[in-house]
């Protein structure tokens, strides 16, 4: 064996560049937000699929929703656990838990194996196949909530308190407006609230990521788009649940309603300040990603003793794992966009009302942790 081939074999599987995370044995990008020759995309969330790219591989779960969001790519598609060779590396798609189709890249090359997770959730999802552990010898992870704060109440919990305000609303003749990303967290919510309540509509935005996922086979409740009912008749929604993205709040579309009551779903909600900055009525703390405890569990039972860190509260769990003596850093990337997403598809409905959306990124939910925040995070108790 050569000196050449010796440096080949401890060379990492996958490095940054400005295109973004690229496997040089295998000459191919993951989730580049820089055209590309050939990108393996972990889901179709904004941050992680873009346009410009010459061939895409993605899952064949996620492919009706990555279509639907980029039409006209060049897509090649595979099944979860299903192999393919790539200029002598294998790669496999394993499922995140994320939003339906979302995959974690598994590289094998020369005896090694490094797994790129996207983005991923350990809760019960009824719309995507649940997180798979991979085993590897070095895990590439999100960290988007990753701080000791984020500690997410049990899903069912969730829905619970989401139909006991919808049905109390519904009962006092007052339309209930819920805003969440229109990929993802808007079918989870479909899916698992209790369609018995009232009529249930949605934004136009949502309307074709419906579709699509009920082409992937995902079973939503009756739906109607909003702008099937007349402009003046409020009285269509005076008992329903209407399902809109972030970028609907504060817009003119909203009076279609009447009288309405409004909440947030999102793992921000956990922060109160967040929910004071957004200005509604309820705070849902519901998260398609996971939280603190679920990062720990799901980067443990990979076995890898390398852990590379891509977006998110980056630095402390870096610190976190280097506690736990495991080799640690960081890459730099241009992923944890999609807190609020462009929703450009639909988004005619709201477009002339001059929304105005507030956008929760890592820093502004980082400087949320304020006085009274910060009781939370120094108090397990209050977490529980």
């Amino acid at each position: 064996m050569t000196i050449a081939s010796d440096e080949a074999d401890l060379a990492d599987l996958v490095v940054a560049r400005p295109e973004g995370l690229y496997c040089p044995p295998g000459d191919f990008y993951i989730d580049p937000w820089r055209p590309v020759d050939r990108a393996v995309i972990t889901h179709a969330h904004s941050d992680h699929a873009r346009f410009g790219h010459r061939h895409y591989l993605a899952s064949k779960a996620g492919a009706n929703v990555l279509l639907s969001r980029l039409p006209g790519i060049s897509l090649q598609t595979l099944g979860y656990g299903e192999r393919l060779d790539l200029n002598g590396t294998t790669v496999s798609l394993h499922p995140a838990g994320h939003v339906l189709g979302s995959a974690q890249v598994r590289i094998e090359h020369r005896g090694r194996v490094w797994v790129a997770s996207g983005d991923y959730k350990l809760d019960p999802d009824p719309t995507c196949d649940a997180f798979e552990p991979v085993r590897c010898d070095t895990f590439i992870t999100e960290s988007t909530f990753g701080l000791p704060i984020y500690r997410w109440d049990a899903p069912q919990a969730v829905f619970d308190g989401v139909d006991s305000w919808w049905r109390h609303n519904a009962a006092e003749g007052r339309a209930s407006v819920l805003f969440c990303y229109s990929f993802g967290k808007a079918q989870r919510v479909l899916a698992s609230v209790d369609a018995g309540i009232g009529p249930i509509f949605c934004h136009g935005a949502v309307e074709p990521l419906n579709r699509a996922y009920r082409d992937a086979g995902v079973h939503l409740p009756p739906v109607r788009p909003v702008s099937e009912i007349p402009v003046k008749d409020k009285a269509a929604f005076r008992q329903a649940l209407i399902v809109a993205p972030p970028s609907a709040q504060g817009s003119a579309w909203l009076k279609r309603f009447g009288d309405y009551s409004d909440a947030f779903a999102s793992g921000w909600m956990r922060l109160r300040g967040a929910r004071r900055r957004r200005g509604v009525d309820r705070g849902f703390v519901l998260s398609d990603h996971a939280d603190w405890p679920s990062l720990q569990t799901a980067i443990q039972a990979t076995g890898a003793e390398r852990v590379i860190v891509t977006h998110g509260s980056v630095e402390p769990m870096v610190r976190w794992l280097r506690e736990q003596g495991l080799e640690a850093g960081a890459f730099e990337t241009q992923y944890g966009d999609d807190t609020v997403e462009a929703d450009a598809a639909g988004a005619d409905e709201t477009a002339a009302a001059r929304s105005v959306p507030l956008e929760f990124d890592q820093t502004a939910a980082e400087q949320a942790v304020s006085a009274d925040d910060q009781g939370d995070a120094a108090n397990p108790a209050s977490r529980a």
